[in-house]
């Protein structure tokens, strides 16, 4: 990790500024800043030549129209190196028929792992977790996932918490248990005193629903 950074001092939680950092990628040498204006998904992956990681990719690869059609940039990130990237991209393309278009990071040093913390201090070995971190347009870490080497990532899951955080950030509203684009929202609680009574005795004044305001836009 090279050039402009800024690593906090503890791990990594949601609300922090997302650390800066200028690395080797399969699409050139990039810097975590060029994607501010936009959402950009940041996930690890264990080991290139791997099977979860493999299925991972592939199902990314397919769905990457629908990451772009929400304004969201994907980039991967793993301790192997470049060159272990293009073999690995290749095989893919190969042996699927997918073309991997989103940048993936060589992180051999591990110093982009462990500031995210991707890495565990206490592995035994240099394979990153299935950690994924959704970051916002100002560089915000809105959302972290993280899950063991062995079970693999939803894609729609990643693309639910993505709509999801575009759509709370957009409308004055949170999202339920399972919500996708298009289902009922929730609204906030009244915040005051005389409008949480002029709702007379609705006993589910805490918990009101109503049609997704942004289902036209997508």
């Amino acid at each position: 990790m090279t050039g402009e950074q800024n690593v906090p001092a503890g791990p990594l939680q949601i609300g922090d500024a997302a650390p800066n950092f200028e690395a080797r990628t399969t699409k050139g040498v990039i810097r975590l800043s060029d994607f501010r204006g936009r959402w950009l998904v940041l996930f690890s992956h264990p080991a290139d030549f791997t099977p979860v990681c493999t299925s991972e990719f592939v199902a990314l690869a397919r769905a990457s129209d629908r990451f772009a059609a929400l304004d969201c940039a994907l980039m991967a990130v793993s301790v192997d190196s470049l060159y272990a990237h293009f073999g690995w991209i290749r095989a893919i393309r190969d042996g699927f028929g997918i073309t991997i278009d989103f940048p993936i990071v060589e992180d051999p040093s591990l110093v982009i792992g462990r500031a995210y913390g991707m890495i565990s201090d206490r592995s035994v070995d240099a394979a990153a977790m299935r950690s994924t971190f959704f970051i916002d347009p100002d560089g915000i870490i809105r959302a972290i996932i993280t899950y063991p080497a062995t079970i693999g990532r939803s894609v729609e899951e990643m693309l639910r918490v993505l709509a999801a955080l575009q759509r709370v950030d957009s409308d004055h509203i949170v999202t339920p248990e399972g919500w996708q684009p298009g289902a009922d929202v929730l609204l906030p609680p009244d915040q005051d005193q005389a409008a949480l009574m002029a709702r007379g005795d609705d006993p589910l004044w805490f918990c009101r629903s109503a049609p997704d305001p942004g289902a036209g836009r997508g």
